[in-house]
């Protein structure tokens, strides 16, 4: 079970890694970058604006990502 919470840890890393990376190429090259396979800043805002207009059940899974990213 060790192995399999490892390799999820590494994969989310990883994940994140790339979504950071993208973040960074789109603000670079101003604009959607072809490779990248879309437009990553404005799907993050889609989604924390949906969030936002979900008012407190929003806010709690907001609350509920943000627990699972940050714990150990």
């Amino acid at each position: 079970m060790e192995k399999v919470i490892g390799w999820i840890k590494a994969g989310t890393s990883a994940g994140l890694s790339l979504i950071c990376l993208a973040i960074v190429l789109q603000v670079i090259f101003s604009g959607t970058v072809p490779f990248v396979g879309g437009d990553v800043i404005g799907t993050i805002t889609g989604i924390i604006n949906s969030l936002g207009e979900a008012g407190l059940v929003g806010l709690l899974s907001a609350a509920v990502v943000y627990k699972l990213f940050t714990s150990d």
